[in-house]
């Protein structure tokens, strides 16, 4: 799958350990699980492939993130998302985005933002 990200920091943060270990405050655990994920999106064919991983908890956003989605960085346990929105073969976000009948196409996704976002 085609991986594009918001901006070079996020970039960064998702390619790098060094920039994992920063983000994650020395957590190597965190830091290797986000490059084991990120990979993990890298090979996957579509999307469909990443949402049936039981662990990765994949999970549509509501309120102004409807149309994204996270994934747990480690695990439930922690606070920790990899927040990524579907889009279309002209990298467009899908509007309305309705995974269950986009997941077994979609083949890019960019990558919002590594975040506690529910803090």
């Amino acid at each position: 799958m085609k991986i594009l990200y918001a901006n070079k920091k996020t970039e960064r943060q998702c390619t790098s350990l060094k920039e994992a270990n920063k983000l994650f405050g020395g957590n190597s655990l965190l830091a290797n699980s986000l490059l084991s994920r990120i990979n993990a999106i890298a090979g996957a064919e579509v999307i469909n492939d990443i949402r049936v991983i039981k662990p990765f908890r994949f999970h549509n956003l509501k309120g102004n993130r409807e149309g994204y989605f996270a994934i747990d960085v480690k695990s439930v346990k922690e606070k920790w998302r990899i927040i990524l929105q579907p889009l279309d073969e002209n990298e467009r976000p899908f509007e309305p985005c309705h995974i269950d009948e986009i997941a077994k196409t979609v083949r890019v996704v960019e990558i919002k933002e590594v975040s506690a976002h529910y803090e």
